[in-house]
């Protein structure tokens, strides 16, 4: 299961970072952006009732769902065990990566040094989440893979709805995004047809990269 998962995100390429307030709406906002063709998803625990969220999406067969901003054992066997496929932590947290593949799930390790970089990815990190990305930028990627190639660099912060071929001809083997998708405003107004209109526009954006 943990390979079948890393190859649909790096076929796929694209992780939608879900982080709201309001629990109510994540069900219309899922909806929309899979409408337009982002159905990869990484609910944080910063949303309330993030266990139960999880559980609800795991059911759909449309879309995979892990669980985002993982930061301790208990919140990460709490995610397995109610169907979340991937797990990703924005810091550093090794102790994550024997847990996750005890239990097939792939696991992605924040860093931003190359050193952490290089410390995830050695301690068996399945992808290295660089984050905040928008502080070092794409040439960052490039620099780090001319001397580091295998290690799957994943950026999130500072993806764009259309600057996602940018991070992946840098290097990137997926790309993160949030705010920049899951527009507040219209989340605010309850327009979701234009979080669809969002995710088309991004999903555009990475076909391009791949032709």
């Amino acid at each position: 299961m943990r390979e079948q998962t890393l190859q649909k995100i790096f076929s796929d390429k694209a992780i939608a970072v879900i982080r709201l307030n309001d629990a109510e709406k994540i069900m219309p906002v899922v909806d929309a952006i899979a409408e337009g063709g982002i159905r990869i998803i990484e609910l944080t625990f910063t949303t309330p009732n993030a266990i139960r969220l999880i559980q609800q999406l795991s059911s759909r067969q449309e879309i995979l769902v892990g669980a985002g901003t993982v930061l301790n054992e208990a919140d990460a066997l709490a995610a397995i065990e109610n169907g979340a496929r991937f797990l990703v932590t924005p810091v550093l947290k090794l102790d994550l990566i024997e847990l996750a593949h005890r239990h097939h799930v792939p696991v992605m390790i924040g860093a931003m040094t190359p050193t952490e970089i290089y410390t995830a990815w050695t301690h068996g990190a399945d992808v290295v989440k660089v984050f905040p990305a928008e502080v070092v930028g794409t040439q960052f990627f490039k620099s780090v893979r001319a001397p580091l190639p295998n290690i799957n660099m994943m950026p999130t912060g500072g993806v764009t709805l259309t600057n996602a071929g940018e991070w992946l001809a840098a290097g990137a083997c997926a790309v993160g995004i949030g705010g920049a998708l899951l527009d507040s405003k219209a989340i605010a107004d309850h327009d979701f047809e234009q979080l669809t209109e969002n995710a088309r526009i991004f999903r555009k954006s990475i076909e391009n990269f791949k032709k």
